[in-house]
């Protein structure tokens, strides 16, 4: 056993507060800052406040448009996980038309949006998040536990091939690292694979509600899978290197848990839709949820309290909070039952009406223009504030914990674990790695969810490519069903995005839209302070953040803040767009800043 490095425990001293910002924070997409109170002299993060200085206003340009162009106009939200959108607003607009599409389209869907997790996953895992572990910077910031590292055997150095966790910390240094460089090349190919299925990345060309304009042959399903077998090679060595990059964390820095930690409240949409069940009919939606490849639920203290997707829709509650809106209790209802009868409340996408009020950044008032999104608890009365933990943690914990994923001997949800298998591929072996439901929900274990769900999308898009070529083998290849835009209905979908949970919910009056809200996930974990004093999963995660770092404050880096933040991914386009009022102008301070801000 390798020696640890150790913080004597000292008593408390009185706190000496240090304010201190990360506005806007690196290596991530859009504004997010984090505000700080540090007390160095305990070690601890005291307060937290997480800001986003643009505003996104879809909810109001999407009033009055054909419905038909919801899918084109939402994946234009955002330039990282536009497919997401795209897919999901088609899903809405299935449910609104009642149209199901034919079951190759849906085959070719998921295969899709498996290829996006693919490549957004690694892309973030192992060219941003891993720069925060790297040689480099742990050299800046503990250079005690690069010591230990370079001296410290990887358990699984027979599968990847780096002898020392110094020679994996080396290998992702930026632009010169080899698993660095290994990343960029991946992400070539696992956007080539979204292309056959989608036609174009980040917008999709050929998806729409009813089925995709993809022509399905044999011919396209074998590309896409000698590009998926290449990353099935790929995922054979990195599994295990980045269980031994963060099993090496927890060993040399007791304690390390704590960072980033918060209480398991957990959300998860669900992923990957079942043809053989999907009719995308509201009132059986609990049923084509539950047959989800990724299954939706809602995680309490460990707990996982439902997987019912009409629970999850009708929880939903839009809280203003700290954040800059005017309320819409005054304003129209839209829907005030879903098709089972069940009451929806005014605070639910369904009825929420937008009403944007720019103002001067206050933390004692209102400080961003990210809302509350909550999850009401029926059982408690509480307002949630749910995180998706980056997505990757949530999708695999609930799945878990629910056990009925069961993919033909690709992966197996076990009730506390999720097992994936790998076939075998040019140069290694089959292989079976499990997931287990971890002890925390943490920075470390959302950022190792996320390289196992790497895994899992590959598994899925196997099983997804069998069943596509045994449709073609069949001669049932038509992609699309025709269908007519009524004139009144209301529409839902549920999708993950990348980085977590991500509906969309419409109301269709005159053959028009008459209210459109989606909700993606850094909306929930980037969300402020509610009514009720709740701060939202970055406040909440940060304020429960030791500091490890041996920098005092004149060279503080803030890496055990960095890391907690970007553990659950963020992506502000899809929260917030620019908006600056009356010509009132956002004041931006940036505070520290060093060479590693990519």
């Amino acid at each position: 056993m390798a020696t640890q490095v150790r913080r004597e425990d000292t008593p408390a001293q009185p706190p000496q507060l240090v304010e201190m910002s990360w506005d806007p924070i690196t290596r991530i997409v859009g504004s997010l800052g984090i505000y700080t109170k540090i007390d160095f002299k305990n070690h601890k993060i005291a307060e937290c406040h997480s800001t986003s200085s643009i505003f996104r206003g879809y909810s109001l340009f999407m009033q009055g448009k054909d419905p038909r162009d919801a899918h084109f106009i939402t994946s234009r939200i955002c330039g990282i996980c536009g497919d997401n959108h795209a897919t999901c607003s088609v899903y809405t607009q299935n449910m609104a038309y009642g149209i199901k599409p034919p079951p190759i389209a849906e085959w070719i869907l998921n295969l899709g949006e498996a290829a996006e997790y693919m490549f957004d996953h690694n892309i973030f895992q192992e060219n941003l998040v891993a720069v925060d572990y790297c040689e480099q910077m742990v050299k800046e910031t503990n250079p005690g536990v690069l010591e230990m590292a370079n001296k410290t055997e990887a358990p699984h150095a027979a599968e990847h091939g780096y002898r020392t966790i110094g020679d994996i910390m080396r290998a992702f240094n930026p632009f010169t690292g080899e698993l660095y460089l290994e990343g960029l090349q991946v992400s070539r190919y696992t956007r080539e694979k979204f292309c056959l299925m989608e036609g174009r990345h980040v917008h999709p060309s050929t998806l729409y509600p009813g089925g995709v304009g993809t022509v399905a042959t044999v011919q396209v399903f074998t590309d896409y899978l000698v590009r998926l077998m290449k990353y099935v090679e790929f995922m054979k060595k990195i599994v295990p290197l980045h269980d031994d990059l963060f099993d090496f964390f927890y060993q040399a820095l007791p304690g390390y848990e704590r960072v980033g930690y918060r209480r398991t409240l957990i959300g998860c949409w669900g992923s990957f839709q079942d043809p053989d069940v999907c009719d995308y009919d509201y009132r059986t939606m609990d049923q084509w949820g539950r047959a989800m490849f990724v299954t939706p639920g809602v995680i309490v203290d460990d707990q996982l309290v439902t997987t019912s997707l009409v629970d999850i829709n009708l929880g939903i509650r839009i809280l203003l909070g700290h954040s800059y809106y005017d309320d819409w209790q005054s304003e129209r209802t839209f829907v005030d039952r879903d098709p089972l009868g069940n009451p929806v409340d005014k605070r639910h996408p369904w009825n929420q009406t937008t009403i944007p009020k720019p103002q001067k950044r206050d933390f004692n008032g209102a400080y961003s223009w990210t809302m509350s999104p909550r999850w009401y608890d029926k059982r408690t009365g509480d307002y949630l504030a749910l995180d998706t933990g980056g997505g990757a943690i949530a999708r695999l914990w609930t799945t878990a914990l629910a056990g009925i994923v069961d993919l033909g001997g690709y992966i197996k949800a076990t009730g506390h674990s999720v097992k994936i298998r790998l076939p075998k591929s040019a140069t290694k072996p089959e292989v079976e790695f499990e997931w287990h439901v971890p002890k925390w929900s943490n920075a470390i274990e959302r950022n190792r969810a996320r390289t196992y769900f790497q895994a899992y999308s590959a598994a899925v898009a196997l099983h997804c490519i069998d069943k596509a070529l045994a449709e073609i083998h069949a001669g049932h290849t038509k992609t699309w069903n025709d269908f007519t835009v009524p004139k009144e209905a209301i529409g839902c979908g549920f999708h993950e995005a990348v980085r977590g949970v991500l509906s969309h919910h419409m109301v269709i009056e005159n053959g028009k839209i008459a209210n459109y809200h989606p909700y993606p996930p850094t909306p929930w974990n980037g969300s402020v302070r509610d009514i009720y004093g709740t701060p939202g999963p970055y406040e909440d995660a940060v304020q429960n953040t030791p500091i490890f770092e041996e920098n005092g404050p004149d060279k503080f880096k803030g890496i055990d803040i960095m890391r907690a933040v970007r553990s659950f991914d963020p992506c502000l386009p899809c929260g917030v767009h620019m908006y600056l009022g009356e010509g009132k102008e956002l004041q931006i301070n940036h505070s520290p800043t060093y060479g590693l801000n990519l």
